[in-house]
Formats: structure tokens, C-alpha cells, sequence
């Protein structure tokens, strides 16, 4: 079938030799991308300190718009940061703990580094309250929302999980949330360029992602959502001078707080990270969400579809609608499996618990999925003697 999207491939150097199967943990990096960091050098090089008044000091609110873009989100709503460790913390360290109101309302299918971070802060007041799988691959929704009441502060949740690739329903999660007078976290980093979602429709409070996966970023450039009416009155804990209101009088202590999102930032930014995360920004704005997901759905169902012929077992949604862009195997000998389709070129990945996970994006062909297909089950013969 003609697929329009192809024409992507010849930005995306990796893929002239590797079959890409990985852009749930590591998108393929643009073309354009190495021309961004030479960018990068020769203004270091040539501009040096000038460089930060000529726009590296804005790089992440400007950068940050391109992500606004992508999810609906209003200009100058959105700040980047290193990581999802960071932003989780300034949200959670820029809400009131002390009083009756303060739990934490989580899923079990959260991302570890999340729990991790959730786990700690008991010691600030936090009573955190974690909503079980029953089948280690779904979040009863029913169960979740019952999780939230009028004691609940916040809801951190993953808008598809990593581990089965779940679509949860935010929009259920927010009503709930907010009518009882919490705040919604969405961590997004699974959803964010192939599945389309708005931050506005939506209504959630704050909205934090990367670009190491869908959107073809690289690691060190995360954002952070921050809706318009919490801007002005939350302050967050976890700070830093560029939170400053006037950042280059160096004021000691307190800080006075900037009147915009740049409240939200801490110290000095990963310059380079940022530069190298802004093509992929544009390649997905460019071709539209809603176009990749139309073709995640079409060729996730293929892939399942030629496994279960192969004679697979699927180990993740079968429900398309519930059904991010990860579809995942549980193939015996998985990570050795993994480690065999690395060596030759076919770029998939393993997680305990779970299995080989795989996924396609705009720039994958409906040829690469049986040849996917085709080498799982091959090493799995291959190990299993």
C-alpha cells in the first residue's frame, strides 16, 4: 500500500541499516540533528558568552513552544528540563503537604523512577497511595478513581504505561480528580508524538515528557507543562536562580519568583541537549500526530497479527483504542532473543515481567514488521535448542 509517511526514512540516517523497532525506549535521530549540534559548537566557539544573550538563556521556553505545539499546550506554558526525575520533583516540591489533604495517588504501572521519587516523600507529609493490576498489564479505572477523594493533593499517572503500553483514560482520571479538588500529573513520555491528546481538552494541571522516545529527540531535554492559572501561585521548593525574577542581580535568599513558567526551571540548562532534541520537535508537528497514530494503529495490529501466526505469544492490549505504540511478546529466552536481533541490526528491547517489546513509528515499512517477526521467532528456535 502507498504509504505517505515514508518519505520521512531518508532523514533518519540509522535506518540505511538497522531495522528500528525501539522508538518507544530510543527514537532515531534526524539528519538535521547533527547540523543543530554543529550549531551548537560554532556558537560556543564563535559567540562564547554572547551566546547566551543571543538565545541560549530563552532556549527553554522557545524550545519548550515547539513541545506546546505538539500538545495544545498555550505559548510560554511549557519549560524544559534535563529529565522526568527533575520535573516530578519541582511539581510535587511546589504543593502544601502539611494539612489532611495530601495524598499521592498513583497506578503499581508507573514508571519506577517516579516510585522511586513517590516513596521518599512520605518524610514531607506525602501518603501515597499506589493502585494495583490485577493482570500486571492494565490500571482498573474503577479502582483508580475510587483511590481519588477530598483528601487526595495530586494524581501522578501515566498517560500509557512503559511496561504494556496501556492507555489510560485521562480525561476520567482528571473529572474525577477535580471534582473532589486534587491536581492531575500526566507523565506523558509514552504518549507524546504517537498518540494524539491535548493538554487543554484534557484540563490537566501539569503535564511532563522527554525526547529520547516518539519524539526523535535524544536524552537530557524533558518538559514540563504547567497549566496558566497555577503559574502565578505555586512556588516550587526544588529551585534555582533561573526561577529568579531577576536572575542576574544575584540577590541572596529568598528567592522572589518569576511572574511566568520560568518559575519552574532551576539551574542552568543542558544547552546541548536542547539543540539536539528541537528536529524531531519539528518532524512530528510537521507530519501530525493523529497521522502517526493512524499508521501505529495499522501496523501494531499487523505485527500482532504475523506473531500470532508465528506462533508468539502476545503478551500486551489487545484492544487497539487502549493500545499505545508498543506491542510486546513473551518469547522464552527473551533477553537473550533481544540481544541476538541486536547483533544483527534489528533493534527491539526486553523488560522483565513483560517481554520483547517492539515498536513501529512514521518511518517504520510494512516489510520491516515481518522481517521483525521472522528473526524473533528464528533466534527463539535457535535458543531453545
Amino acid at each position: 500500500m502507498h504509504d505517505p509517511l515514508l518519505k520521512w526514512r531518508e532523514e533518519f540516517p540509522t535506518l540505511s541499516h538497522t531495522v528500528h523497532m525501539i522508538s518507544h525506549s530510543l527514537g532515531a535521530m534526524p539528519r538535521r540533528t547533527r547540523d543543530r549540534l554543529k550549531q551548537f559548537a560554532d556558537e560556543w566557539s564563535d559567540r562564547s558568552i554572547r551566546a547566551w544573550r543571543e538565545g541560549w538563556w530563552d532556549m527553554p521556553i522557545t524550545v519548550g513552544n515547539l513541545i506546546a505545539e505538539i500538545i495544545d499546550a498555550p505559548q510560554g506554558s511549557v519549560v524544559m528540563h534535563q529529565n522526568v526525575s527533575i520535573t516530578q520533583q519541582i511539581v510535587l516540591s511546589a504543593l502544601d503537604w502539611s494539612g489532611k489533604r495530601n495524598k499521592l495517588v498513583t497506578e503499581s504501572l508507573n514508571f519506577p523512577s517516579n516510585h522511586y521519587i513517590f516513596h521518599h516523600w512520605p518524610r514531607y507529609g506525602v501518603r501515597v497511595v499506589e493502585v494495583e493490576s490485577d493482570d500486571s498489564k492494565t490500571v482498573p479505572l474503577e479502582k483508580l478513581l475510587a483511590a481519588i477523594d477530598e483528601e487526595t493533593l495530586l494524581v501522578s499517572v501515566s498517560h500509557v504505561t512503559f511496561r504494556s503500553s496501556y492507555l489510560q483514560n485521562l480525561a476520567a482520571i482528571v473529572e474525577k480528580a477535580h471534582r473532589v479538588g486534587a491536581m492531575v500529573l500526566a507523565d506523558t513520555y509514552q504518549s507524546c508524538g504517537t498518540v494524539p491528546f491535548s493538554v487543554r481538552e484534557l484540563n490537566v494541571d501539569f503535564a511532563t515528557g522527554g525526547s529520547v522516545k516518539w519524539l526523535c529527540g535524544g536524552p537530557g531535554a524533558a518538559y514540563l507543562y504547567i497549566r496558566l492559572d497555577h503559574i502565578k501561585t505555586l512556588e516550587p521548593a526544588a529551585t534555582g536562580w533561573m526561577a529568579h525574577k531577576e536572575p542576574f542581580a544575584f540577590t541572596p535568599g529568598p528567592i522572589e519568583f518569576a511572574d511566568d513558567a520560568t518559575r519552574f526551571l532551576n539551574g542552568t540548562p543542558a544547552i546541548p541537549a536542547l539543540y539536539a532534541a528541537m528536529s524531531g520537535y519539528e518532524i512530528v508537528k510537521q507530519i501530525g500526530v493523529p497521522a502517526i497514530r493512524e499508521k501505529s494503529q495499522r501496523q501494531t495490529q499487523l505485527l500482532i497479527e504475523q506473531a500470532k501466526e508465528a506462533g508468539l505469544k502476545f503478551n500486551g492490549i489487545e484492544n487497539a483504542k487502549e493500545r499505545g505504540g508498543v506491542v510486546i511478546f513473551d518469547v522464552p529466552n527473551g533477553k537473550a532473543v533481544t540481544a541476538e536481533l541486536l547483533r544483527n541490526d534489528i533493534l527491539v528491547d526486553y523488560r522483565p515481567g513483560a517481554g520483547i517489546r517492539i515498536a513501529p513509528h512514521f518511518y517504520t515499512t510494512d516489510e520491516e514488521l515481518g522481517q521483525t517477526i521472522a528473526a524473533i521467532k528464528a533466534a527463539a528456535e535457535l535458543l531453545s535448542h
